[in-house]
């Protein structure tokens, strides 16, 4: 081979191994989270969307999750500046921003998680996605966690019994809630809560049976009031950074974005469902005193009494969004109630 034949080869060759690297190079969605390792969320979630994503991008993009990048409350900044490319967090950590997503916190759903979510997933989209209440941010999912209990270190027996208690209260409707009993809020990220209830700085919190396991509070929040549907559900959003799906194929968005949406948003609301049976499975075993309330009991009698009145707080809240808040909502509780899992 001469001298000028054998540089053209090297250099085909050399182009050739760079585009087949190009064509095999793999993009990582780092996704950030601010609840441990061990979390639903993290455990089940991430890995199954994950899986979801590599298989539809045939290998072309992989999730990775990322820790300690800041208060879940900055997530949603985080991500539209471009310091993670995904991400989820509970909207009530940002007062004022995410009206409409409160919505379907709204006490006395009747339903599931993965219900609910596959109820506010289609509700979202036919009426509060108009609102850009996520505005900079691409919404991948949205879905609730199952229903918030009263999980305190001495017990009660009564709602009453929390007047005065310092609770420490996420957000969102059990922020009215906590008003409405009376209780001394103390704000807090969930990871916080063993540690606030350990020292003694909190008398408990409201949060839903998985935290039982997930959150370690059987340790420390050793009697659980179990109300008939819960107190609320705690409203989240899966949100990408519209700059990274840009980056990708249009065929790589694509694939991404029907592997979301509703299928995502049932998975996690299943997910936090179940990690809810493995929470008071816990709670039982380690002899957590359990208060399950029948629908007939006075504690739940008492509890419909208190939250009388708070859709229209809601509806109220959400006047200035221009949608059909009340129709929203009525669609939302009959979807979810109607759901077949």
């Amino acid at each position: 081979m001469s001298i000028i034949r054998k540089a053209k080869y090297l250099v085909l060759t050399a182009l050739l191994l760079s585009l087949s690297h190009i064509a095999s190079a793999e993009t990582i969605m780092r996704v950030a989270s601010w609840l441990p390792p061990t979390h639903v969320q993290n455990a089940v979630v991430w890995p199954t969307w994950g899986k979801w994503i590599e298989e539809a991008t045939e290998g072309r993009v992989k999730l990775e999750i990322e820790y300690g990048l800041g208060h879940p409350k900055t997530l949603f900044e985080l991500v539209e500046d471009g310091v993670a490319d995904a991400s989820f967090s509970y909207h009530g950590y940002v007062p004022g921003r995410f009206k409409l997503a409160l919505g379907v916190e709204e006490p006395l759903m009747g339903a599931s998680a993965e219900a609910t979510s596959v109820a506010y997933w289609r509700v979202h989209q036919k009426y509060f996605a108009a609102a850009n209440e996520h505005d900079g941010l691409t919404v991948a999912g949205v879905f609730v966690h199952g229903p918030g209990q009263i999980q305190t270190i001495e017990p009660i027996t009564s709602l009453a019994d929390l007047k005065g208690k310092k609770i420490r209260i996420g957000g969102g409707v059990p922020s009215e809630i906590g008003h409405r009993l009376g209780v001394t809020p103390v704000g807090a990220p969930a990871p916080k809560v063993y540690e606030l209830l350990q020292q003694g700085i909190v008398d408990g919190v409201f949060l839903p049976i998985a935290e039982q396991k997930t959150l370690r509070l059987n340790e420390v929040a050793r009697n659980v009031v179990m109300l008939p549907g819960g107190m609320y559900l705690g409203s989240f959003s899966i949100f990408i950074n519209p700059d990274f799906l840009d980056s990708l194929s249009e065929k790589d968005r694509s694939a991404i974005m029907s592997v979301s949406g509703e299928q995502l948003s049932a998975m996690a609301g299943k997910a936090w469902d179940s990690a809810d049976a493995v929470g008071l499975k816990t709670a039982e075993e380690a002899g957590v005193n359990l208060v399950k309330v029948s629908e007939n009991d006075a504690f739940e009698a008492d509890f419909q009494q208190l939250v009388e009145g708070m859709d229209q707080i809601w509806l109220d809240s959400v006047a200035d969004r221009g949608i059909d808040a009340q129709s929203a909502l009525a669609e939302l509780r009959s979807i979810a109630r109607s759901y077949k899992e």
